[in-house]
């Protein structure tokens, strides 16, 4: 049967805009169709920008045909995560609080895109400010997962994932502070990347933790992550935390020979919280490596124990500082007929921020309080230093180390947005990787007996995103790569 020109691709799409087998403008209004067509049930998008989408790839058919050269991005349609600036796009981070906030600025990342002249098809749904593993968390809508649609899709980039899965985005941007963009890519059976924190500026990315946010691409496939990746990626003078090195081209770079990788599997991420069927399927995965000519060795990185409590802890501290900035007095919400300059803030933060937001400030500002500080938040980072050191010294012996990426699959709508321990810890797999500032990509690697995806975390060394990205791709091509749900 003739796939739909959504149904491609990046790098399918863009091999046949560069021969003129189709235009931008025919394959974003396509992919419009299918936004229309899927959001009455998947309910990715909180804004479209369909009119100047189409205008822009109109334009770039038109530099195509006068012979411009282009890069591989051109005319591509690209969704975005709702915490990320696009100038005169509604950016709201799925808050009250920044509910009709329209930047007069793009994030890097975004700049970057149109300078590459990809299209911009709007802005997806999220856990408000980032905070959430589920998506529920947003003040607008629900996302649902396009495998299941009673089940999330997880979060925080629910929307990103759950958009690519359906094919309501090519490629898609998220970011990730604890696993934000790799959980939802395993529940929703796409591949994300997240990026050494310092490779892609944060510049315009609405802070929750300054520490340990970082943006990443997200696709059906690893090519198309790379080709992502290879656009964001680099030094920005905008962001004091981006780092000053070159980088070279991941797509260009994708080797799927993996003979003599030495991969290693820490027996932690392998515990009884972990659904038994996700690590039989990891396993399979790593076993197909092994055929393909790795090496495994099991190793130890004990300080995962404590991981979940040092992320929350350092975390909710950063975000308790970073979301002080929202008191109604500049942009955002504001209560109405405040009878003091106090009254406004604290009405105005109150109705603006939701229940799990305050949740996490309110925890952030007691671990950050006299008395407290020593005890949790110095501790905390004294905790991160031993993760860090702990990676570093695994890496003396392994070029990748692999786990699952969430210990089950997609979960009920509503099973644990009143349970916010069982919440957080499904990102139990994955907050190392963002306490330590390392690289990881999930890529899908099975499914449950109902059809639901698992995913496989693959972490490297810092700035190492070219191997994992190899072993993935490895992997997808053993595996048989994505899966397309029926919606």
């Amino acid at each position: 049967m003739q796939l739909k020109l959504y149904e491609y691709k990046a790098y399918e799409l863009s091999d046949m805009l560069k021969k003129n087998q189709i235009s931008s403008c025919e394959l974003v209004k396509e992919q419009f169709e299918r936004i229309e067509e899927a959001e009455p049930s998947v309910s990715a998008y909180l804004t479209l920008n369909k009119d100047a989408a189409i205008a822009d790839a109109c334009e770039i058919d038109k530099k195509r045909a006068s012979g411009e050269e282009l890069s591989r991005l051109a005319g591509i349609p690209v969704g975005i995560k709702d915490n990320i600036s696009t100038k005169g796009i509604r950016t709201t981070c799925a808050s009250k609080m920044l509910g009709n906030y329209v930047p007069v600025f793009n994030a890097t990342v975004v700049d970057k895109l149109k300078d590459c002249n990809a299209v911009i098809t709007g802005k997806l749904n999220m856990d408000e400010f980032a905070m959430g593993s589920s998506t529920e968390n947003s003040y607008f809508q629900k996302t649902k997962n396009p495998f299941d649609l009673t089940r999330v899709p997880g979060g925080s980039s629910g929307g990103s994932a759950a958009a690519v899965a359906a094919c309501e985005a090519v490629v898609a941007l998220g970011s990730d502070t604890g696993g934000s963009i790799r959980q939802p890519a395993s529940l929703c059976g796409v591949v994300g990347l997240k990026p050494t924190y310092g490779s892609v500026s944060r510049y315009g990315l609405v802070a929750f933790a300054s520490s340990l946010d970082q943006i990443g691409p997200l696709g059906r496939c690893v090519k198309d992550v790379c080709l992502l990746q290879d656009a964001i990626c680099g030094y920005d003078k905008m962001d004091a935390t981006s780092a000053y090195r070159s980088y070279e081209s991941l797509y260009d770079r994708l080797n799927p020979n993996v003979k003599g990788l030495k991969i290693g599997i820490p027996k932690e991420y392998f515990s009884e919280g972990v659904k038994a069927e996700v690590k039989e399927c990891v396993m399979k995965s790593v076993d197909a490596l092994v055929k393909q000519g790795a090496t495994v060795k099991e190793i130890s990185l004990p300080s995962t124990d404590y991981a979940l409590s040092v992320y929350y802890i350092i975390a909710c501290a950063e975000a308790s500082s970073n979301l002080a900035r929202f008191d109604g007095v500049k942009y955002g919400y504001r209560c109405e007929n405040p009878e003091s300059l106090i009254d406004m803030y604290e009405r105005t933060r109150s109705e603006g921020f939701g229940r799990e937001v305050k949740r996490r400030i309110i925890l952030g500002t007691f671990v950050l309080s006299s008395g407290y500080f020593d005890a949790y938040y110095k501790k905390a980072k004294l905790m991160q230093r031993r993760i860090k050191a702990e990676f570093d010294s695994a890496y003396n012996d392994v070029d990748v180390i692999i786990t699952p990426t969430s210990p089950y699959e997609a979960f009920k709508l509503g099973d644990k947005i009143d349970d916010p321990l069982a919440m957080y810890s499904a990102d139990i797999c994955t907050v190392t990787v963002n306490t330590a500032g390392l690289p990881a990509v999930s890529v899908p690697c099975g499914y449950s007996d109902s059809g639901l995806p698992y995913g496989m975390q693959i972490i490297g060394r810092r700035f190492d995103e070219s191997t994992i990205l190899n072993t993935a791709y490895a992997h997808e091509l053993a595996f048989g790569g994505f899966k397309s749900p029926k919606l």
